[in-house]
C-alpha cells in the first residue's frame, strides 16, 4: 500500500472521523462470509503500528478459525457471563441477560491481542514510573485493529467477558503473556445508528463539556 506522508487533506480527515464515529461493537449481524488474507493482513499491520511505550511493540496476535476451539472459548465465555449476572440487582439482571454480548460462533474468526510484558526486558523507556503502560500500548493496538476494520467494512467485536486464564488454557498461551483482549472479527449485515447499550437505555453517551477540565480538576 503506498502511503503519502504530507498532511491529510479535508476528504481524508473527513473519512478518518466517519470510521471513528461509525465504529461498534459487533455482536449478532456477523455473516458466514469469509474474510480476505490480505485484508486481515491489512487490519493486522494497522494494529501493528500502534504507538508503544519505549517501542517496545509488546503485542502478538492469535488467530482463531477452528470452530471447535471458538466452541471452548464460547463456553468459557459462558461461565464468565452467568457469573456476571449475579452481580447486578434484579431489575438489572434481567435487561443484562436479554443482550447479545458476543458473537465467537456467529464471526467467521476471532483475534486474541496479547502483552508480552517481558519484550524488550525489565527496564523499559517510558514504563519506569508507570510499569503498565506496557499494557495501554497493547490496548492502542486493539484500538488500530478495530479502526482499520471499519474502514474494510469489518465488523468487531470485544469479549471481554471471559477469564484471562480461560484463554490461556484454550489458546495454550504462555504464563507470562497477559491477553488483552478476544475479538470476533468478519464481514457484517449491517452497522447500528448508535451503540446497542445506547440504544436499550442502559447507559446514554455522556456530554463531552461534562468531561473537560481545564488546568485543574
Amino acid at each position: 500500500m503506498a502511503l503519502s506522508f504530507e498532511k491529510i487533506t479535508a476528504a481524508e480527515r473527513e473519512g478518518f472521523y466517519k470510521t471513528l464515529y461509525h465504529r461498534r461493537d459487533t455482536r449478532r449481524e456477523f455473516l458466514n462470509d469469509p474474510v480476505d488474507d490480505e485484508v486481515l493482513i491489512r487490519i493486522l499491520d494497522a494494529a501493528h503500528h500502534a504507538p508503544s511505550v519505549g517501542f517496545m511493540q509488546p503485542w502478538d496476535f492469535i488467530i482463531v478459525r477452528d470452530s471447535a476451539i471458538r466452541q471452548q472459548i464460547k463456553d468459557a465465555f459462558e461461565t464468565a457471563h452467568k457469573e456476571a449476572a449475579e452481580m447486578f440487582d434484579e431489575e438489572r439482571r434481567a435487561q443484562y441477560q436479554n443482550f447479545k454480548l458476543e458473537g465467537i460462533m456467529e464471526a467467521p474468526l476471532g483475534i486474541v491481542i496479547t502483552c508480552d510484558r517481558q519484550r524488550t526486558g525489565s527496564v523499559v523507556i517510558g514504563r519506569t514510573a508507570n510499569p503498565e503502560m506496557d499494557l495501554y500500548s497493547a490496548v492502542c493496538a486493539v484500538q488500530n485493529l478495530w479502526l482499520s476494520a471499519r474502514a474494510e467494512n469489518l465488523g468487531v467485536g470485544w469479549v471481554s467477558i471471559i477469564h484471562h486464564q480461560s484463554l490461556k488454557e484454550i489458546l495454550g498461551i504462555p504464563e507470562q503473556i497477559v491477553p488483552i483482549a478476544y475479538l470476533c472479527v468478519g464481514h457484517v449485515s449491517h452497522f447500528h445508528e448508535k451503540p446497542e447499550l445506547e440504544k436499550a437505555g442502559w447507559l446514554p453517551r455522556m456530554p463531552i463539556d461534562q468531561l473537560i477540565h481545564r488546568d485543574q480538576w
